[in-house]
């Protein structure tokens, strides 16, 4: 009896989960090398040539390109990362690399972000190839390192220097769009066609070291605390990109209730646990997360620094950042730490259609809806190539789960259900677009 993708892709996501992939940044963890020994083998089992790229040591992504039958059509490439964030053992109910499978669920850091997809495409891809089914146009698969800091050691990096390997290529899919969640009594999917800026921007207060027994009223740190709190209270005005506008729209249409800028919390609370991701995206956005200054308790630094993390619409990178600066003030350096680009795709097309079409087919007449994105994906990189990127890791969800908590969250898991739901739906999608 032939294997389906259904029938190992939760063993696949478990293996992967087990794999410790975690990303500190800056270049320190495992690395990806062993999770990308592990990908490359099950893909070249079923005879798909792969080549592992490292951009550094240990820091591995896998790519493999399946052929299409029509040369003539664009590639599509179909993604993921390898990398994980952290997490602190002592935190969790479980091993957080254990990869358990308990009450129905696979429990473990990557199970939504996003080993469950890698397992997704490995699974799809095999099937494909153990049973000679030949996709319409190229498809190029790629397993990235790095993606949980920024990619500079994967998706940045192959784009940067191996070019050819997305050759042809003009759509891509990848994490964070596709799966479900109940709206006005019914079912809908939230497909991923835009996402915000990325500003990680650090603030460097100067200031007259002295002596902290001391009359001090130029004192850095004083002036950061200042610039840091007027940065984190500001109150960024509501502004609906076309993306927003239009999932707004729908959501009106289910639930007859209509959005006011003035009080977006009542639409909001129509979207449960989904107005976490879609709440951060009605605005710009700018978050202080670390503070570092000082080396003794009665010394007064001559500087004070401060990273905050600033999320932008499309096309207002630069007027943010003159925000910022402006509330900073005099005295405060403002400057990148790192800085990568929005993303606004349409929500129409044959990809799109292929997509709407690809979740009918497990479940018919389901509502799906284009949504942006708060946080980020590799489809940032690709962009730089004119590759229009999608979130589309399909997952059919049951409305108990808080599943947006689940990225970067405490005992991170995901549905055996929803991952077999995923692989019939990304079948679908590859052997038929």
């Amino acid at each position: 009896m032939s294997i389906m993708p259904e029938d190992e892709v939760v063993r696949i996501c478990q293996e992967l989960i087990r794999i410790d992939t975690s990303n500190f940044g800056d270049n320190v963890g495992p690395g990806e090398r062993a999770a990308a020994e592990y990908t490359a083998a099950l893909i070249e089992e079923v005879g798909l040539a792969t080549h592992i790229f490292e951009a550094a040591p240990g820091r591995a992504s896998v790519l493999a390109r399946m052929e299409g039958s029509d040369s003539s059509l664009p590639a599509l490439v179909v993604h993921g990362h390898l990398d994980v964030v952290p997490a602190q053992k002592e935190d969790w109910s479980v091993d957080p690399f254990g990869g358990e499978e308990k009450d129905g669920l696979i429990w473990g850091r990557g199970a939504v972000d996003m080993k469950d997809m890698d397992a997704m495409i490995i699974s799809v891809l095999r099937h494909m190839k153990r049973n000679g089914i030949s996709p319409k146009r190229d498809l190029v698969f790629g397993f990235f390192a790095d993606e949980e800091a920024g990619g500079s050691y994967g998706a940045s990096w192959l784009v940067d220097n191996k070019p050819e390997l997305f050759e042809g290529a003009t759509e891509a899919i990848s994490e964070v769009g596709g799966f479900s969640s109940t709206i006005g009594g019914r079912r809908t999917y939230l497909l991923q066609t835009a996402e915000k800026g990325i500003s990680w921007l650090r603030l460097v207060a100067h200031g007259r070291a002295g002596h902290g027994s001391q009359i001090n009223t130029d004192n850095a740190v004083t002036r950061l605390a200042r610039a840091v709190s007027k940065v984190g209270d500001y109150s960024w005005p509501i502004e609906l990109t076309p993306t927003t506008r239009q999932f707004l729209d729908g959501v009106t249409e289910l639930t007859g209730v209509e959005f006011d800028p003035d009080n977006p919390e009542v639409l909001l609370a129509e979207l449960g646990t989904v107005a976490r991701f879609v709440g951060a995206t009605l605005q710009n956005t700018s978050n202080p997360t670390m503070l570092k200054s000082g080396y003794k308790h009665n010394v007064i630094p001559g500087t004070a620094e401060a990273l905050v993390d600033v999320r932008t619409l499309p096309g207002q990178q630069d007027h943010v950042l003159e925000i910022v600066r402006a509330l900073a003030g005099e005295g405060v350096e403002v400057s990148y730490a790192h800085k990568d680009v929005s993303l606004e795709v349409p929500f129409a097309g044959n990809l799109v259609d292929s997509m709407i079409d690809a979740l009918h087919s497990q479940d018919p007449g389901a509502k799906v809806l284009p949504y942006t994105l708060s946080g980020g994906t590799d489809n940032k990189s690709l962009s730089r190539l004119g590759i229009n990127g999608y979130g589309f890791a399909p997952l059919q969800l049951p409305d108990d789960l808080d599943f947006t908590g689940m990225f970067h969250g405490v005992d991170e898991r995901v549905p055996t259900d929803s991952l077999r739901f995923g692989a019939k739906v990304l079948t679908r999608l590859l052997t038929t677009y």
